[in-house]
C-alpha cells in the first residue's frame, strides 16, 4: 500500500500514543469493557500458537459481524481442511458469544489496536495467507502490516456510514490507498457501494452477510422453564436497548400495564455488563425486578433483566412483540429486524435504523411498526396485550423468510469470490 502522507501521520500520532495504550485498557477492562484476562491480546501479544500450514483470519467487529461470519467458516473448514481458521473481534460480548459458538479447530484472538507495533506483533505471530473483514472502520496500520505480510485481503458485507464518509473524504490520499489494499470489495447494499466508490475504492458486488443466515438457536431446556415462569403472562421484549432507551421503554410500559399484572416486560440490554444498571433503574421506579445473571426469577417479577450471553433466541421466542433497541437514540443506527421476525416475533423500531436498510423493507410491507416516543410504544404494548399483533408477526415472519430464500446462497457466491 503506497502510503501518503497523512497515513504517515497517523502512524506516527498512532505510535507516539502506543506508551499510554497498556493503561487505557486496564481503565475499560475496570469498566467491563475488556477481558483483563486478554489485554495482551489487544497489543498484538498472541495467547496461542499459531497452528502450522496455511491460515486464513477472518474479523467481524462486534456480536453481529461475528456471528455473521459462520456459516461462512463452517464452510471454508469443507473448502479448505488443511488450512487454520482465524477469528478476531473487538468487543468482550463478542468474543464470549464466539468461544461458544466456533466450531471445533477455529481459534478466537482479540483483534489488535490499530498502532503500528500492535499491529506488526499481531501480524507476524499469525502471518495470514487470507484476511476476510466485516467491518465498518477501516484501521490503516492493521491493513498495512496485513498487506505487508502478502496475505490477500477481502473486505466484505461492508458499510460505511455518513460521518465515516465525511471524514475520510477529508484525506482522500489516505481513503484510496487504504482501499486498494483489498483484492476484493464487496458493500452490504447500494448506499454503502456508493459511498466506497466514492472514496476510489473497486466494489465488486454486494454481499449482505446477515441476509440467509440460520434463526438464532435456543436451549429447549431453558426455554421450557421460562415458559413455565411466564405462563398465562403478555411477554413484551425489548432488545438490544442501550442507555437513555430503557428509561423511554419503562415509561411506555407504566403507561400500558399499570392495570395489568400480567404483563411481563424483559429487557435485553445490548451490552450485558450493563444488566445491573438497568435493574437499579427499573427498581427506581419501583416496579419488581429480577436479573438473569444473578438467578432472578421472571415469576415474581414485572420486569425481567436478561444480561446474559447468546440468548437473544430465547427470548425472541418467549415474546409477542420485541422493541429493538439502538433506534431511539442517535448515533447507534439501529440492530438486526430480522431476528426477532424470523422466530414469529412481532417488531417494533425507533425511527433511527440507519445502519439497517432492510428496514425499508419491512416498512414497504407493513411488518415493523415505527415508534418515536414513549406514547407510541405505549399504544404498541396496548396492542399486544390485546393479542392484536398477530398479523405484523405474519407478516414480519414472511418477509423474512422470503429474504432469506432470496440470499440462501450467499455464503457460496462469496467463496466463489474469495477462493481463487
Amino acid at each position: 500500500m503506497r502510503r501518503p502522507a497523512s497515513l504517515a501521520l497517523y502512524a506516527a500520532a498512532m505510535g507516539a500514543a502506543s506508551p499510554l495504550a497498556p493503561w487505557l485498557l486496564k481503565a475499560r477492562a475496570a469498566r467491563g469493557k475488556e477481558d483483563p484476562a486478554r489485554l495482551a491480546e489487544r497489543l498484538g501479544r498472541a495467547s496461542r500458537p499459531r497452528p502450522g500450514g496455511r491460515l486464513i483470519w477472518l474479523h467481524g467487529a462486534s456480536v453481529g459481524e461475528g456471528l455473521s461470519l459462520l456459516p461462512l467458516v463452517e464452510r471454508l473448514i469443507d473448502l479448505a481442511p488443511d488450512a487454520a481458521l482465524l477469528v478476531t473481534s473487538g468487543t468482550r460480548t463478542s468474543a464470549e458469544v464466539l468461544g461458544q459458538r466456533l466450531p471445533a479447530g477455529a481459534l478466537h484472538q482479540y483483534v489488535p489496536l490499530d498502532t503500528p507495533a500492535a499491529a506488526a506483533r499481531f501480524v507476524s505471530h499469525w502471518w495470514p495467507n487470507l484476511a476476510v473483514f466485516v467491518e465498518s472502520e477501516l484501521w490503516p496500520n492493521l491493513i498495512a502490516a496485513a498487506r505487508g505480510s502478502g496475505a490477500r485481503l477481502a473486505l466484505v458485507s461492508a458499510r460505511m456510514s455518513g460521518a465515516s464518509l465525511a471524514g475520510w473524504r477529508r484525506a482522500p490520499a489516505a481513503a484510496a490507498a487504504v482501499l486498494s489494499s483489498f483484492d476484493l470489495i464487496l458493500a452490504k447494499d447500494r448506499a454503502a457501494r456508493a459511498r466506497f466508490e466514492v472514496l476510489g475504492g473497486k466494489v465488486a458486488g454486494l454481499w449482505d452477510a446477515k441476509l440467509g443466515a440460520p434463526p438464532l438457536c435456543a436451549d429447549e431446556t431453558e426455554l421450557a422453564a421460562l415458559k413455565e415462569a411466564s405462563s398465562g403472562r403478555t411477554v413484551l421484549l425489548a432488545a438490544s436497548t442501550h442507555a437513555g432507551e430503557e428509561e423511554i421503554v419503562l415509561e411506555a410500559f407504566a403507561r400500558a400495564a399499570s392495570d395489568r399484572p400480567d404483563a411481563l416486560l424483559i429487557f435485553a440490554p445490548r451490552h450485558p455488563a450493563r444488566g445491573a444498571e438497568v435493574e437499579a433503574l427499573v427498581g427506581a421506579a419501583g416496579l419488581a425486578t429480577a436479573r438473569r445473571s444473578a438467578g432472578g426469577d421472571p415469576a415474581s417479577a414485572r420486569v425481567y433483566v436478561a444480561d446474559t450471553l447468546g440468548e437473544l433466541g430465547l427470548f425472541f421466542r418467549l415474546a409477542c412483540v420485541a422493541f429493538i433497541g439502538g433506534s431511539l437514540i442517535h448515533g447507534v443506527g439501529g440492530h438486526n429486524p430480522l431476528e426477532p421476525a424470523r422466530l414469529g416475533c412481532a417488531v417494533a423500531a425507533g425511527p433511527y435504523t440507519d445502519h439497517w436498510p432492510v428496514y425499508a423493507a419491512f416498512q414497504q410491507a407493513d411488518a415493523v411498526r415505527m415508534v418515536t416516543d414513549a406514547a407510541e410504544l405505549a399504544a404498541l404494548f396496548g396492542e399486544a396485550m390485546a393479542d392484536d399483533l398477530r398479523a405484523l408477526a405474519e407478516r414480519g415472519g414472511d418477509l423474512a423468510a422470503r429474504l432469506d430464500a432470496d440470499n440462501a446462497d450467499v455464503a457460496p457466491r462469496l467463496l466463489t469470490l474469495i477462493a481463487p
